[in-house]
């Protein structure tokens, strides 16, 4: 007689992995590694500005992060490849009791460009996010990076008065460090109203794109009109811009108009924007 096998235990944890490669072929840029495990995914590959550019689109299926969630994602641009990617709609970090991760490493080959163009994240009150980017730039390589966050839900009304938010960013050229940041910030923290702070202000948003720009084009990205607080400051090799909004629409607006302006620029290709920023 057969004893009956013991329940398995029910977890709402999602642990997933996403690992990805491109390389050039001839004049196109192809995927050459899509490896996932759990819940995480890109969408088929699009070529919408002709074969040198690959567009994929991330999407993270269960549509938000709870507590205890892991999410680590790398990407490989080969040599001469051309990678951009995206995602369909904002990440949702949701109130919860343990830490959510997602670790992100990026690594762009010698005459590789990677644009990594995310919608915004938004962190509800009561979340506890722990975000950690890791990008390897190699000789020329080129980057045009970007993240927006929304503390709390602006829309409705939600301040982020509980939970904490922790994200690190670390940018390497041939191992030297271009870039690295820590942003620590706790729910009803007076840093979130003050002025040396984010000044009552519940989006925040930084662009950073590799290369240097003339001072000609650098005042005319701060002419933009925008619903925004924002600036940009030329580092070398590093063309670093900040914006606070009330909206994150509106941080995002902000930026597409930046990109519109820096790509032709630094990367030598009109900007195409993506059809699924429009759905």
């Amino acid at each position: 007689m057969n004893a009956p096998s013991a329940p398995v235990p029910f977890s709402p944890v999602w642990h997933a992995e996403l690992d990805l490669a491109y390389a050039r072929a001839g004049d196109a840029t192809r995927p050459v590694r899509r490896r996932h495990a759990g819940p995480l995914r890109v969408q088929k590959h699009l070529y919408p500005e002709g074969p040198r550019v690959c567009q994929h689109i991330l999407v993270h299926p269960p549509g938000g992060i709870a507590g205890g969630d892991r999410l680590e994602i790398a990407a490989e641009v080969g040599s001469g490849a051309w990678a951009q990617l995206t995602s369909p709609g904002a990440a949702k970090w949701y109130r919860a009791a343990a830490p959510a991760t997602q670790r992100l490493r990026l690594r762009v080959a010698a005459g590789a460009t990677l644009e990594w163009l995310p919608q915004e994240t938004i962190v509800y009150s009561a979340a506890q996010a722990e975000l950690a980017t890791r990008i390897e730039l190699e000789g020329d390589a080129r980057l045009f990076h970007w993240d927006i966050v929304a503390l709390g839900r602006p829309a409705s009304g939600e301040r982020f008065a509980a939970g904490r938010y922790r994200a690190a960013l670390d940018i390497r050229r041939d191992g030297r460090l271009l870039w690295h940041e820590r942003q620590c910030l706790d729910g009803g923290d007076g840093l979130l109203d003050s002025p040396v702070g984010l000044d009552g202000a519940p989006v925040f948003a930084t662009l950073l794109a590799s290369g240097e720009i003339d001072a000609e084009l650098l005042a005319r990205c701060r002419e933009l009109p925008g619903r925004v607080r924002g600036d940009l400051t030329q580092l070398p090799d590093l063309l670093v811009g900040r914006c606070l909004a009330d909206q994150a629409l509106d941080a995002r607006a902000w930026l597409i108009d930046l990109w519109r302006l820096l790509r032709p620029a630094l990367l030598g290709r009109d900007a195409l924007p993506p059809r699924i920023w429009s759905t």
